[in-house]
């Protein structure tokens, strides 16, 4: 959600930090802010809308001197988004500025309890009581000002505190919010991204829940909650900052469409060993796998879709009930989980709220736990009882394209690698299957290569709305998924059916014109598919058709055809939603919206 950076060091503060703030536009935001501190004083200038308005107001950061300060990217929970409340906010005196990301769950009742001791509040937010807490509690040790607020608040954050009188020092706290140290040479940084620091440093520090960071130029020191130094490990980044850039591109959506190939590959290749898959890069054994008697997969948003897809193959291969889990539901569900639950948590970022929340609760009643995530050191990957990374590299638009393939891509080994352990599973069968894995960056490859005509066929059909998708097994899943890049990117309300469903109340939803893209590639349905697609031709419906090269059979009844290379029917999905993908963006495209921004989406939901 929101986005949060710092500095202090020798150089001036305020173009570090609009750079910092441009890198972290991508988590979505509707208001922008800097604070820096000049001498004594702490000046501040924020506004509604994207950074490049915050930059012209301060002449990119000239009106704001200074070598220490905090910036921000607000995405409204609480109050409009509009100048007044956008971040930092400030104390009645001028003493502190703070930026926050989460919630705050008690500030009603903490902001009746301040505005009974004379404290004037300016906006509706609800991040103002952390500012006016500092100034209560500060007399001389800012430490003991933030434990002490800290103790006060209830709910989810990430804080940044600048202080007048504690001169280029700046104090960070981590709650249920991620935050990150950048180490630098007479120089540091906080932010909630490690792409806001990766241009000036690749030496990092994860903070986890519960600790604090005194941050000077020359040191950082950690603290936990009861106030005690403890050492912490610096980490290094291993990509530098041509992964978050566009690198020619017109968005980085399309840029990470194209990434696709290489980051299945990084995904795949280091876990093919000797002709065998492993995990043992995430700690895996099959030991751990020992009386597994159900397999819960959650996850929300397109990670809840790669999941879809991971059921259809786990359950074929394994034999083993496999239910696909909102988070979001998941967590206050009283799940029904214990000791022989394997409970698969997917998350692009590590770091979304609920599925975190869910992973905690089901880790509680005793399940164990595997995460699927591409951001090294996240608070997902931490929980889990094992990681496996996707190494997908920096996704930095809003909608996921690779984050899912990759996802994709892991399900799909573990798959076979549990097919294996459980002894179901030919020799014959698992080779194949594995051929086929390894084939998988050059499929996704063949499936831009044999698409090139997408961005006519977008243009023919950017008008159509609303539209439907349909399929049968894991086109079904691929189809949910094809929907949703739609929905988000260009604004067309576009929903997924099951194929079989389409008489019990979808069919009165197709009309003369109305748009349906029918997924045609599970070799084993595919008739059935067909006579669907007769149905809805049948009552004037113009049809997109998703099939493998070279399929001619569908030409009598599609208007247009999306090809995929063949491949094995339980490996299709990762190669059959990359031109899925691509329509949408070249239909987003086409209606000129803002690609890799999205109205109203955040890429990394962190808050309820």
């Amino acid at each position: 959600m929101c986005g949060i950076v710092g500095f202090t060091g020798s150089q001036p503060a305020s173009p570090i930090l609009l750079e910092g703030l441009k890198k972290l536009e991508y988590r979505g935001y509707d208001s922008a802010g800097i604070a820096v501190l000049d001498g004594d004083k702490i000046n501040m200038a924020k506004t509604r809308g994207v950074i490049k308005n915050l930059c012209e107001k301060t002449h990119d950061g000239a009106l704001l001197p200074g070598n220490a300060g905090i910036g921000h990217t607000r995405w409204a929970t609480h109050g409009a988004p509009n100048d007044v409340n956008a971040h930092p906010h400030m104390s009645n005196d001028g003493k502190f500025a703070i930026v926050h990301n989460g919630i705050i769950e008690n500030y009603a009742e903490l902001k009746e309890e301040l505005v009974a001791k004379g404290y004037k509040f300016k906006s509706e937010t609800d991040t103002e009581v952390i500012a006016h807490l500092l100034d209560m509690y500060y007399t001389g040790d800012l430490k003991f000002a933030v434990m002490k607020t800290v103790s006060r608040l209830v709910g989810s954050f990430a804080l940044g505190v600048l202080c007048a009188c504690e001169h280029g020092k700046l104090f960070v706290v981590r709650e249920k919010s991620p935050l990150i140290l950048g180490i630098g040479v007479g120089e540091n940084f906080f932010a909630s991204d490690v792409t806001a620091l990766i241009a000036h440093t690749k030496n990092v520090i994860y903070l986890e829940d519960g600790e604090l960071a005194e941050i000077t130029p020359d040191s950082v020191t950690v603290f936990d909650g009861a106030g005690r130094e403890i050492n912490k490990e610096i980490s290094r980044v291993v990509w530098d900052i041509e992964a978050a850039e566009k690198g020619g591109y017109d968005h980085f959506m399309l840029k990470e469409i194209m990434e696709q190939p290489r980051a299945i590959k990084a995904t795949v290749e280091p876990r093919i060993k000797n002709g065998r898959i492993t995990f043992e890069d995430g700690g895996v054994t099959p030991e751990f796998f020992s009386g597994i008697d159900k397999i819960i997969i959650t996850a929300c948003g397109s990670a809840y879709y790669a999941g879809c897809v991971g059921r259809y193959v786990i359950e074929e291969l394994c034999r083993i009930p496999v239910s696909v889990e909102l988070a979001s539901e998941l967590r206050y569900r009283n799940p029904l989980v214990n000791g022989n639950t394997l409970l698969i948590v997917l998350s692009q970022s590590g770091e979304t709220a609920d599925t975190k929340e869910a992973l905690r609760e089901c880790k509680r009643l005793g399940a164990r736990s595997i995460a699927v995530v591409n951001v090294v050191g996240s608070s997902i990957a931490k929980l889990a009882d094992h990681t496996i990374y996707t190494w997908a590299g920096p996704e930095i638009a809003v909608a996921t394209t690779k984050g899912y393939t990759t996802q994709v891509a892991v399900l799909d080994m573990l798959a076979v690698y549990l097919a294996d352990i459980m002894g179901l599973i030919t020799p014959e069968r698992y080779s194949q299957l594995l051929t086929g894995i390894t084939q998988l960056p050059s499929l996704a490859q063949r499936s831009i290569d044999l698409n090139t005509h997408l961005e006519y066929i977008a243009k023919r059909y950017s008008s159509c709305n609303p539209l439907f998708f349909m399929g049968r097994n894991i086109d079904y899943a691929v189809a949910l998924e094809g929907a949703l890049k739609l929905k988000e990117i260009s604004y067309i309300y576009s929903e997924t059916y099951a194929a079989g469903e389409l008489k019990h109340g979808t069919i009165a939803l197709i009309e003369d014109g109305t748009l349906v893209i029918t997924l045609c590639c599970y070799e084993p349905l595919y008739e059935k598919t067909l006579s669907n697609v007769e149905e809805v031709k049948a009552r004037g419906a113009r049809v997109l058709a998703v099939v493998h090269e070279g399929n001619s059979k569908i030409f009598p009844l599609a208007d247009d055809a999306i090809y995929v290379p063949k491949t094995d029917a339980l490996l299709a999905a990762a190669c059959e939603v990359v031109p899925l993908q691509l329509f949408a963006y070249y239909v987003a495209k086409d209606r000129g919206c803002d690609i890799d921004k999205p109205k109203n989406l955040a890429k990394s939901v962190t808050v309820e």
